[in-house]
């Protein structure tokens, strides 16, 4: 009962994406540069995957091309940013101008000389449009008011103008990490392309984080250059004098430089050459070489860089893929690309399919479904914050008149996916649920309201999966006479650990042996296993559907980011005021996730100091980890106890 033949058809989807991805990026043949052709793969007449459920077209390709030669061809054709058009038009509906060219599929065997006369002719006029194409200017940056506008050329060449800056001017080479400390724009994928193209890694510095903190991010991933942005000159400044003592190079990614010994590249990439890279750069690269790094906080306080190696980071974005995206979509995403999410869901999967990304810095619940009808979007990205404070704004009369077929994201409860679909019509809603570290994860393939996923044999044979007994009250899993862990029953919650394999390895953390390890359980089930302790609280029912409990130790989520109440209590004990702090998340009705509580304990004759409090956590933490309520305790009793929370 629990396998589906949909679950495989599935898994070989994915499968197929991961040789573009392989051919894309040069793994497992001779290196090309980034995005250049790759072998054709034979037709079939079922490369095109259809959900039987809804009808909905899953992706697949039935012309025979790899997913890098699609790429290729769609390099001068689509526009990966605002509305996915050459023309400068953005007020019209999508029609042939976002269309991929090219992707009628082949005749047939019995159908070869009653078509070789229309293919000739197709293929004199694609002769004439390529050079029609030729005789015409390049496609710079459109502007309208502040959108930027790149087609995938425009991307391809200023990717491989950078890569020969950081390669010549920087002296960057292969195997060596650079942070980028950038906002939601354009400039983030151009540099992240053309750090790949050298075989380098790319830390992805939080925007939000300030002083130790980012110190301490730079640290774990032990980035030698750090490329910003002006807009984060305060923050950059703050810890300038450190990371120059430290010897780490730092750069702006911009026309001019407003800070007094640091250089601005800007200048220098647009006159450089925007010829492909050797292939020598990328000679080095295999599955599981470093790709990027990720910031997750943890029980342990301070930001981890998680390791997403090349091959996991191939399978995150072929998540879209899956999901059902095309290469005529239009993604909206607002989510931050210093996330696994917005990076390589969004973003990785418009270039995995050809898609058209519509890149918004921040999300704005006002604008958003006006940004939708103007750029012709078709998918959205979400988290469940984002759902109900779309649920929240004022009803108009146009809410269900938009173009959006398919919502992709995590952390959507029941009662806010139901108000959504009933406001704004029948959008196929695909929840997903995965850690950024973790080594495998569900989706929720069948549209069931609430769950993350639905498990079967297949997917347990793939990636082994368990929900054990925990002791929430001990922070630790409960184990038998034996010392084995023990499974849950259907209905029961309990903590999720997948077991480590080599099909779903876990890399860990940078920098630090003691949080990887940390986060491995053994002796599970028998002497000697490993399993990925993910730190959250499932529960599966009789039907196999899988749903999201809880978090368990000294992590909440909040505004969409994990919050880690060590490294706020750390902060907080700063304070001079402050003899003890215990910081936990709370819940708030009608909110998503937990809100930061600190009980605090007072020094002997101070007193409690609100503004100033204020003032500090504003200065020193991101305002998702500042917690909103202060809770003083007044009694001789330490803070460490349940009770008092």
């Amino acid at each position: 009962m629990g396998f589906k033949w949909q679950s495989l058809g599935r898994f070989l989807l994915l499968l197929s994406g991961f040789r573009g991805w392989m051919e894309a990026l040069g793994i497992g043949r001779p290196p090309v540069p980034l995005l250049r052709p790759g072998k054709t793969r034979p037709v079939t007449q079922n490369q095109e995957q259809v959900d039987r459920r809804t009808g909905r077209l899953l992706g697949g390709r039935t012309d025979g091309r790899t997913d890098g030669q699609l790429a290729q061809t769609r390099l001068q054709e689509q526009v990966p940013w605002t509305d996915g058009r050459t023309d400068g038009r953005m007020d019209e509906e999508p029609g042939d101008a976002s269309r991929p060219r090219g992707d009628a599929p082949h005749p047939s065997p019995g159908q070869g000389r009653r078509r070789q006369g229309k293919k000739k002719k197709k293929k004199e006029r694609r002769k004439e449009k390529k050079k029609e194409r030729k005789t015409k200017p390049p496609q710079g940056q459109t502007r309208r008011g502040k959108d930027k506008r790149h087609t995938y050329g425009d991307v391809e060449q200023l990717s491989s103008r950078a890569a020969r800056v950081f390669s010549q001017r920087l002296g960057l080479q292969p195997g060596q990490t650079v942070a980028v400390f950038l906002p939601n724009e354009p400039t983030y994928v151009w540099t992240w392309l053309a750090l790949a193209k050298l075989g380098c890694a790319m830390a992805c510095l939080n925007y939000n984080v300030r002083g130790q903190a980012l110190l301490h991010a730079l640290a774990a991933a032990r980035a030698t250059f750090v490329l910003a942005s002006t807009e984060l000159q305060d923050a950059l400044e703050e810890v300038l004098p450190d990371l120059q003592r430290d010897g780490v190079k730092v750069f702006y990614l911009s026309s001019t430089s407003p800070t007094p010994g640091v250089e601005a590249l800007l200048p220098a990439i647009e006159t450089a050459s925007d010829e492909p890279l050797p292939g020598h750069y990328r000679a080095g690269i295999t599955a599981s070489s470093k790709a990027i790094y990720i910031y997750t906080s943890g029980t342990t306080g301070l930001p981890k860089a998680a390791v997403i190696t090349e091959q996991k980071l191939m399978m995150v974005a072929n998540l879209g893929r899956i999901c059902g995206l095309r290469a005529t979509d239009h993604i909206y995403t607002t989510l931050p690309l210093y996330h696994s999410a917005g990076l390589l869901i969004g973003v990785g999967g418009c270039l995995e399919v050809g898609a058209t990304c519509v890149l918004r810095a921040k999300f704005s619940a006002s604008q958003f479904w006006d940004d939708c009808r103007r750029y012709n979007v078709t998918v959205i990205q979400y988290v469940g914050e984002l759902m109900r404070y779309l649920c929240n704004t004022p009803k108009r009369d146009n809410d269900q008149k938009h173009g959006v077929r398919l919502a992709v994201g995590n952390g959507l409860r029941a009662e806010v996916w139901k108000e959504f679909l009933q406001r704004f019509g029948p959008i196929s809603i695909w929840e997903f649920y995965g850690a950024t570290e973790g080594n495998a994860g569900f989706i929720n393939y069948t549209g069931k309201i609430g769950a993350v996923g639905r498990a079967n044999a297949f997917l347990k044979s793939f990636a082994p999966f368990e929900l054990i007994k925990y002791n929430v009250e001990q922070d630790e899993p409960i184990r038998d006479e034996r010392g084995f862990c023990i499974r849950v029953r259907p209905g029961e919650t309990g903590l999720l650990v997948i077991k480590i394999t080599k099909n779903t390895p876990f890399y860990g953390y940078a920098g630090d042996s003691k949080k990887t390890e940390k986060k491995i359980l053994r002796d599970v089930l028998v002497k000697g296993d490993a399993f990925f302790n993910s730190g959250d609280l499932l529960m599966m029912d009789h039907e196999k559907f899988v749903y999201f409990q809880d978090r368990v130790g000294d992590t909440f989520r909040w505004k969409g980011e994990n919050v880690a109440t060590t490294e706020v209590e750390a902060t907080l004990a700063m304070v001079n005021f402050i003899r003890e702090v215990n910081v936990y998340g709370v819940s708030v009705p009608g909110c998503e996730g937990k809100c930061g509580m600190a009980a605090i304990r007072l020094k002997p004759g101070m007193s409690f100091e609100g503004e100033n409090l204020y003032a500090f956590t504003r200065e020193t933490l991101p305002s998702y980890a500042a917690p909103r309520f202060v809770r003083i305790q007044i009694s001789d009793d330490g803070l460490k106890v349940p009770h008092f929370r």
